[in-house]
């Protein structure tokens, strides 16, 4: 389909509405205009999920827990400086075709991820709002581009970030929804801020485009913890810390091409996924699914790859009390395999 001037065109296009992106996502569009990279990758339809024992959404929906918090969360997690280099784009989230254009498409394949993650681990679900009565805690949330999707598949979720600018415009749009306004929450706040508050624990929480971008990941992990329930999953993406990661994401996406602003990443921030998983498990969680993510700039989607060695989706459940559900709760091989395979398609 793309041949000879037709692709450059279409390249040129793509660079060309990506040249002032500056957010902390920015990540998502750095293979812009390496093609041969695309060609090295293996694609797949839909991420591998380990096999683990189901857990019914009743049972992660337990009654909310007094617990005492066994660490200091004097330390944040939060970099003033990242905060500064983002403000600016505050008012373009919503905007499909602007700097945030690979995070709206992102979704096409994040929400389902999510969503057929948490019905896999669970027979305890609604026909057209599957999520429903699940407490979930999007941390980064910006303008709300997940929480929104997530709100409509019917969870209640609560959006927060440090910064003042993206919570008004997540409100402002999701004022637009009356739905929306009853399920979704945001807050100006940071994660050790909702730990200090002792609020009721989530179900789930999601961390799309954010622990590259935290001054304290150890403490990050620890405060995730902390407001999930026990058998509670944690959903991340982010990116490796590579030599191909730092070419792309540092040297052409911001030196060269001038996609991303210079300066919007620190290699030394990404984070390897054996490296992310380890702290995990030392922090009580253990990691069920890893998955590579590949940006097509030329279509301007996303896709699932075995390759890690850029971006990455990891999922990970918090250990918890007995409880676990009994091969009855558990879906049937048909229904799962159902559910798996819409993951690399549009909710």
């Amino acid at each position: 389909m793309w041949g000879g001037g037709g692709a450059a065109r279409a390249l040129t296009r793509t660079l060309g509405r990506r040249r002032a992106a500056g957010d902390d996502h920015a990540d998502l569009s750095f293979q812009a205009g390496l093609r041969g990279t695309l060609q090295d990758c293996n694609w797949e339809s839909q991420p591998k999920a380990s096999s683990t024992l189901p857990v019914p959404l009743s049972e992660m929906k337990s009654s909310v827990l007094t617990v005492k918090r066994p660490f200091s969360t004097s330390r944040s997690s939060v970099d003033p400086k990242e905060i500064k280099k983002f403000q600016l784009l505050a008012q373009k989230w919503w905007d499909e075709e602007g700097e945030y254009s690979a995070l709206h498409s992102m979704n096409d394949i994040r929400v389902p991820f999510i969503r057929d993650t948490l019905l896999n681990m669970s027979s305890n679900y609604h026909l057209g709002s599957p999520l429903s009565g699940v407490k979930i805690l999007d941390v980064g949330c910006g303008g709300g581009l997940l929480s929104e999707p997530l709100g409509r598949l019917g969870a209640s979720v609560t959006g927060i970030d440090p910064l003042e600018d993206n919570i008004r415009t997540a409100d402002q749009h999701k004022s637009f929804d009356p739905v929306l306004s009853q399920r979704i929450q945001y807050k100006s706040s940071s994660l050790e801020e909702i730990v200090e508050e002792s609020m009721e624990t989530f179900d789930v929480i999601v961390a799309c485009e954010v622990v590259e971008h935290v001054a304290d990941l150890e403490m990050f992990i620890k405060c995730c913890s902390q407001v999930l329930k026990p058998e509670g999953s944690l959903f991340i993406t982010t990116i490796n810390k590579t030599q191909l990661s730092y070419v792309l994401g540092i040297v052409v996406a911001e030196k060269i091409l001038g996609i991303v602003p210079e300066g919007t990443h620190e290699w030394e921030k990404f984070v390897p996924p054996e490296d992310l998983g380890r702290l995990l498990e030392s922090n009580g969680f253990s990691v069920k699914t890893v998955n590579g993510m590949l940006y097509n700039p030329l279509w301007g989607s996303w896709s699932w790859t075995e390759s890690t060695s850029i971006n990455y989706a990891m999922h990970a459940v918090k250990s918890g009390a007995q409880g676990h559900s009994s091969p009855t709760d558990a879906p049937s091989e048909t229904e799962s395999e159902e559910h798996s395979a819409t993951a690399g398609t549009a909710v």
